[in-house]
């Protein structure tokens, strides 16, 4: 493409100078012919009153014929060559609006020759630095995001921590065994939800800066699941929830870091439970897809629709639906985001549906590991 472009400009610029030069060349042609005419009359004029005719005319002809196709030359060259010329003068008299910070400055595109592809690049330039601008925009804004959450989360537990036990260890009030060993509960509960929240964190940001590795294994996903909802029993009494484990396979091993899978799951079943308690039931659905090579697994709880206006935003840090700010629900915010990037650096993908039939994440992995999966790193 770039020699064929190369390859016209230089065509373009020969035929402007052949096109000079025809044209030069009859009209001195024409001039050498009335010239000659001219100064044979002069000499004829000249030789009948007896004057010597000087040489100094034919000097003076030979210049005026150099100077006149050297000047006519200039002149047709320039003409030809006038487009191109302003068209340079509009790359100029953009490239410096760009270098002054302008970047909505666009050259229009003309022709198709090295000026044209040359516009075209500074034009694909400039939309590549704004597209990059932006990114660092959003990143900066969600660095700032980052510590306000961050702030924010931590300070509110951590205030009601420092508040109990001054309570508790002030003196200046009077408290009962009962209202002592409840003041500690609480100020226990807030300190786990600190915990909680902190390991989210450092999870979160490993995740994100590719500070893990991921230790391939096989992992029987169906007995993960089991051991998953097994270990979340008290969670699901104390919300006064059950639950039921469908699969279309007994067993089915895929290739994962069973660590992160179970970490992925655990979000997401916690979240079911969160959220679920006015359903009263969560299941769990592992459908096995072997000629696709993939499993897909469906996390449904029946409590609280999530409003459509919230769906696309529910796998971003910090995003929270306002109801789940509450104290009874209210998490860390990163569960979900934590999940998103877990199941991004297995290769597969995760996404959400919620009405009136249940609120519902889908989870699709491959079964058998993929060495050109993007975003698949092995251990």
């Amino acid at each position: 493409m770039k020699n064929d472009v190369t390859r016209r400009y230089r065509t373009r610029f020969i035929l402007s100078i052949i096109i000079a030069v025809f044209i030069t060349c009859i009209a001195e042609g024409l001039l050498i012919f009335n010239m000659g005419r001219l100064l044979r009359f002069i000499s004829g004029v000249s030789s009948a009153e007896g004057t010597p005719v000087s040489g100094m005319h034919s000097s003076a002809a030979v210049f005026l014929y150099l100077l006149s196709g050297i000047l006519l030359f200039a002149v047709l060259f320039y003409l030809l060559q006038r487009r191109p010329l302003r068209y340079i003068d509009r790359l100029s008299e953009g490239i410096r609006e760009i270098a002054k910070g302008n970047l909505e400055t666009k050259i229009e595109v003309n022709g198709d020759d090295e000026f044209t592809e040359m516009a075209v690049n500074i034009n694909h330039m400039t939309e590549e630095l704004r597209e990059l601008l932006a990114i660092e925009r959003e990143a900066e804004q969600s660095k700032t995001d980052l510590i306000t959450n961050i702030a924010h989360d931590l300070k509110t537990p951590l205030t009601s921590i420092i508040g109990y036990l001054e309570l508790l260890s002030g003196g200046k009030v009077s408290l009962s065994a009962e209202m002592q060993q409840k003041y500690l509960a609480i100020a226990c509960s807030k300190s786990r939800r600190l915990e909680r929240l902190i390991t989210d964190l450092f999870d979160f940001t490993k995740l994100s800066y590719g500070k893990i590795t991921m230790k391939v294994s096989y992992v029987d996903i169906v007995k993960l699941l089991s051991q998953l909802l097994e270990e979340s029993y008290p969670n699901f009494v104390e919300k006064g929830l059950s639950y039921e484990l469908k699969s279309n396979v007994p067993s089915l091993e895929i290739a994962a870091d069973g660590t992160l899978l179970a970490r992925l799951f655990e979000n997401l079943i916690g979240n079911a439970i969160k959220y679920g308690a006015d359903g009263k039931r969560v299941t769990v659905r592992v459908n096995a897809e072997e000629e696709n090579d993939a499993v897909e697994v469906k996390v449904i709880n029946y409590g609280y629709i999530i409003p459509e206006k919230d769906i696309p935003l529910i796998f971003n840090k910090f995003y929270r639906v306002d109801q789940s700010r509450s104290t009874q629900t209210g998490g860390t915010g990163l569960g979900l985001a934590i999940a998103k990037d877990i199941v991004t650096m297995h290769g597969g993908s995760i996404a959400v549906s919620s009405d009136l039939s249940g609120t519902v994440f889908t989870v699709r992995l491959k079964i058998h590991f993929d060495k050109n999966a993007e975003n698949f790193v092995r251990a």
